[in-house]
């Protein structure tokens, strides 16, 4: 079976070069799982879940937003954020969450300090999300 190169890079460097056998990413219209022999495409990233599975190895990373180019043989997201699960500190997350949606209730925000802070909250949910679904249990 042939496999996809995965390229994954946010703006501190290369987050995860490999091959895998399938990649899901968190779309724009939802979970969107890539085979190799894809059809080429480019399409944005949402902040959310990605898996990459190799066999039965699987890697699992949340990641901020982004754009992903697909083709048949290779996956490149660039993306400003992409961490492993183990990476991910749960309190410290947790309380960016609640700083973000404090700061989002008060209304003296500016529009771009909103848009700032809803993409934080963004990135820190997707984060919560990966961190306490993959949790050992």
């Amino acid at each position: 079976m042939s496999q996809l190169q995965v390229h994954i890079v946010t703006p501190e460097g290369v987050r995860f070069a490999q091959d895998a056998d399938m990649v899901t990413l968190p779309g724009v219209e939802g979970e969107m799982g890539v085979f190799p022999n894809h059809e080429p495409l480019i399409t944005r990233i949402v902040p959310g879940e990605l898996v990459l599975q190799t066999g039965e190895e699987r890697k699992v990373l949340a990641v901020g937003e982004g754009f992903a180019r697909i083709s048949a043989e290779r996956v490149v997201l660039l993306s400003d954020m992409a961490l492993y699960e183990e990476e991910i500190e749960e309190a410290k997350v947790a309380e960016a969450v609640e700083r973000a949606q404090q700061a989002l209730r008060q209304k003296e925000l500016g529009e771009e300090e909103q848009a700032a802070t809803a993409a934080l909250l963004a990135r820190s949910l997707a984060q919560l999300k990966v961190k306490r679904r993959h949790r050992p249990a």
